[in-house]
């Protein structure tokens, strides 16, 4: 499909590559097939995935992630302690991506990890912008709930087409992002603590804002791509744990829909 949320992309609950390769089969191998029975047998009702136990689970991470905001926000003087966050965050998010298996312990830490990291930078923003957290928030969720709106109305589905331009949207961001920290180290956008994304302008609108709608729009497709996951892994019947990798999913999006949204009102108000 192409470079979509790895959360999902790399699971075979959802990328409907589960099945084994194939390979010559014995005169008894074909036997075997044969004595099967036609349907394979189901999980139990209980057992297998569904939009409701995914949603539980997906709440369950998200207070998680106050938790930690919390924590975050009152120990935003000590930087060492939410930047530190960031990394484990990081950290815990290959290793979710990795992994076979979702293990709920681990994809609980990130939120909790992921959770100190986004209070300790929100709380860094309201002081250089007081109100900016509130409205970085009601964005996000405003951005949240139209998406899954139309998606759940079946106005707005995945395509190839479309994930096709995604991926090359995002590498043209990521490869921006890379060039204009650069530019930032060693001091080539004038002093501006944002870069590029604050020293250029386009018809008076800095490029940071424009950009910052840019990437609002393709984090909104990513959601799509999510929720289009994780309806492909209900389908299927995966078993009930694979609702922690929808939970993931989900997270790992909404997080850098939120810092996104924080920095492009950020740059709006400067």
């Amino acid at each position: 499909m192409a470079l979509d949320n790895p959360a999902f992309s790399r699971n075979p609950a959802f990328n409907g590559q589960g099945a084994v390769a194939a390979k010559t089969m014995s005169a008894g191998d074909l036997q075997d097939l044969y004595n099967q029975p036609s349907t394979p047998p189901r999980l139990p009702a209980s057992e297998v995935m569904t939009v409701e136990n995914t949603v539980q689970k997906t709440v369950a991470a998200f207070a998680v992630l106050l938790v930690g905001a919390v924590i975050g926000w009152m120990t935003a003087d000590l930087m060492i302690v939410w930047a530190g966050a960031g990394i484990v965050g990081f950290v815990l998010a290959m290793v979710n991506i990795f992994k076979k298996e979702p293990s709920p312990a681990l994809i609980l830490a990130y939120s909790a990890a992921q959770g100190v990291f986004v209070g300790g930078i929100s709380a860094w923003y309201e002081a250089i912008s007081p109100g900016i957290v509130v409205q970085a928030v009601i964005a996000t969720l405003v951005v949240v709930g139209v998406t899954l709106a139309l998606f759940a109305s079946g106005k707005v589905r995945a395509s190839k087409r479309a994930t096709k331009i995604f991926l090359i949207a995002m590498v043209g961001y990521l490869v921006f992002s890379l060039v204009n920290v650069g530019i930032m180290i060693f001091g080539g956008a004038g002093g501006n603590p944002w870069g590029l994304r604050g020293d250029v302008e386009i018809m008076g609108i800095p490029l940071g804002v424009i950009l910052g709608i840019f990437v609002v729009i393709l984090a909104a497709y990513s959601l799509v791509l999510d929720f289009d996951y994780i309806q492909k892994g209900v389908n299927a019947g995966a078993p009930k744990k694979f609702g922690w990798s929808g939970a993931f999913g989900i997270m790992v999006t909404v997080i850098w829909l939120y810092l996104e949204i924080l920095r492009m009102l950020a740059i709006a108000r400067d």
